[in-house]
């Protein structure tokens, strides 16, 4: 397993793991690796099914309004890229009954209004 996967479950927190949906890439051919390792179910979508991940695509979107297709994250420092994460974090979500992620996560209440 990368150390790159290991440092996202990590900063994610085990508990908070239910299940995992990944894309279809090769980066997660060692899939029972992870499902041993924190005991976590992997799912994987049909091929070309971009509407079993949902959230997935809905956020690659999001991200596209700061970093347009073709435009690599690389380009950007630390700084801005935390900002990034910080508006998509504090963003409500309809499908979290206009919850951010971050108070979902924290179980905290924001106040936004």
């Amino acid at each position: 397993m990368t150390t790159e996967l290991m440092a996202m479950f990590e900063k994610i927190g085990k508990s908070k793991l239910k299940t995992i949906t990944p894309d279809r890439g090769k980066e997660f051919s060692k899939h029972g690796q992870i499902t041993d390792l924190l005991g976590v179910p992997f799912y994987f979508p049909d091929p070309h099914a971009t509407w079993q991940r949902g959230s997935n695509e809905n956020t690659n979107g999001l991200l596209r309004e700061y970093s347009p297709k073709g435009q690599s994250l690389d380009e950007k420092t630390n700084d801005e890229v935390q900002e990034i994460v910080d508006k998509l974090n504090f963003r409500p979500k309809k499908c979290l009954d206009w919850r951010t992620p971050y108070e979902v996560y924290f179980g905290k209440v924001l106040h936004l209004i």
